[in-house]
């Protein structure tokens, strides 16, 4: 058996494994630790170039090496390259031009200023990893924690433990495979006003929606305004509605509008100038799905995409999911993805389109009416 590792947010293990239970039966669940978790899979599945992982929960995934220890990271790092020697001749080792090198999310982002990415430890373990490549030349040709090339395989150094580390591999496809431990690299700028910033930028860098300048968006539940800054840092015309008080700093943009009233309460012809439609409300999910589905299911409305942000008060909702991206495809919308953004916390993002994007790896469980994926994601 092979082992294919993943990593989740801190806390979603137990939905994780439920999910790859349902879609995997020759899967078998074999060892975890808070967002990191692994499968003994069939030997076939390394060199299956149609294999691709469908999963909401998993951020990233890729198959097992072997597992390094050692005192001190100097010692990992000698033991890693020991092992990656012996492992693959010198023409095999060299397709590893890209190295992420991450650590497995202790926390919930959010909690005590915490926020998925390379942490310092694993940038320092990258740079000595790095720094110790034995292969003459290839050491300036290695590319550490940037975006992998597409159709490439990367090597995946995760910190599991302060004193162990995994080795794996995937191959990198457009989409969350190409960002180091399957986290975008955003940061906070000075100035914003939540961090719902930072799951706004993410569900754009994945949904891959044609998002121009100019364009008109509307969000529902836009208090205090985190989200509308990435969208009007964008160049886009943004329209709030929430019945909660807005930052002083969006109101003072011309491009800002803020509607003080609930969307439910609103004409549904006043939807019918937006291309794209966000909502990220702190309410229960079907109270967000049916107030978006009497939006767009409004004849006058046509918009083009959709970023719903669902929020789930237990993990038991989580064997919700095929039931709620099921409900927005019957609005019309061709592809539908759920995915667990790297900077959600408890809750789950759903992109809903017409437009194809280039990474499905995130499709739903259901198939009903859905095009055949053709994302390899870890092959």
């Amino acid at each position: 058996m092979s082992f294919l590792f993943m990593a989740c947010q801190a806390g979603a293990e137990a939905p994780l494994k439920a999910e790859i239970a349902r879609r995997y039966r020759d899967f078998r669940f074999a060892f975890s630790r808070p967002g990191f978790v692994t499968f003994k899979v069939p030997d076939d599945l390394r060199n299956d170039r149609q294999f691709e992982l469908k999963s909401v929960f998993a951020r990233t995934s890729g198959f097992s090496i072997d597992r390094i220890s050692g005192p001190d990271v100097q010692a990992r790092v000698g033991n890693a390259w020991g092992l990656l020697s012996k492992r693959y001749p010198p023409e095999s080792l060299a397709q590893f031009q890209n190295i992420h090198v991450w650590e497995r999310d202790r926390r919930l982002p959010g909690d005590d200023g915490f926020e998925p990415g390379i942490s310092p430890v694993a940038r320092e373990a990258g740079e000595q990893f790095i720094g110790a490549d034995p292969s003459p030349g290839l050491e300036t040709q290695r590319v550490l924690n940037g975006l992998a090339a597409t159709g490439k395989r990367v090597l995946d150094i995760v910190l599991v433990e302060p004193d162990q580390w995994w080795l794996g591999w995937h191959r990198a496809h457009s989409g969350s495979s190409t960002w180091p431990g399957g986290v975008p690299d955003i940061s906070l700028p000075e100035g914003t006003v939540s961090r719902t910033y930072l799951k706004m930028v993410e569900s754009l860098d994945w949904s891959e929606f044609p998002v121009q300048r100019g364009d008109a968006c509307v969000e529902i539940g836009s208090a205090p305004g985190g989200s509308c800054q990435a969208l009007l840092e964008r160049g886009l015309s943004v329209t709030g509605v929430d019945p909660a008080e807005m930052d002083a700093a969006l109101l003072a943009n011309p491009y800002f509008t803020h509607l003080r009233a609930r969307a439910k309460d609103l004409k549904r012809r006043m939807f019918s100038d937006f291309r794209w439609l966000m909502a990220d409300a702190s309410v229960a999910p079907n109270y967000t799905l049916d107030t978006v589905e009497a939006i767009v299911t409004d004849r006058r409305v046509k918009l083009e995409g959709l970023l719903l942000t669902l929020k789930m008060t237990g993990w038991d909702q989580a064997g919700n999911i095929p039931e709620y991206t099921r409900r927005v495809r019957s609005w019309g919308y061709r592809y539908v993805r759920a995915r667990q953004l790297a900077y959600n916390r408890r809750e789950i993002c759903i992109a809903a389109s017409d437009l194809q994007p280039e990474s499905t790896d995130n499709q739903p469980e259901s198939t009903d009416n859905q095009p055949e994926s053709t994302d390899n994601h870890s092959t």
